[in-house]
């Protein structure tokens, strides 16, 4: 039982270190709140799970099932929100040839 809740650990780790490498090297807003966003809410999940497994079947482990199920649900519904209010505050995604989505004029750099 340690060794997969080690395993679910690195997991959670690995979707960490990936939404990291996202977060940096994304163009815009959007695409990089995707990719933490996405990731963050499986590594927190993946990590308290191997937590949970980790402790055996115990009131801590219960509360940690507990913490996964809050964060699964708050998660992207923050990421959506914040997605919203970039959008209505008339942040343009990144595109290659410079134009804005929203009324197709060239931006300035």
């Amino acid at each position: 039982m340690e060794i997969i809740a080690i395993l679910l650990i690195c997991a959670g780790t690995f979707f960490y270190l990936t939404g990291t490498i996202g977060l940096l090297r994304f163009p815009d807003f959007y695409s990089r709140m995707h990719a933490t966003g996405k990731s963050d809410t499986l590594g927190t999940l993946l990590s308290l799970l191997g937590l949970a497994l980790y402790t055996g079947l115990t009131l801590t482990s219960v509360k940690i099932l507990f913490i996964a199920v809050f964060v699964f649900l708050t998660s992207p519904t923050a990421t959506h929100a914040l997605l919203r209010a970039a959008f209505d505050s008339k942040i343009s995604p990144w595109t290659k040839d410079g134009k804005d989505l929203r009324d197709g004029e060239v931006r300035r750099k």
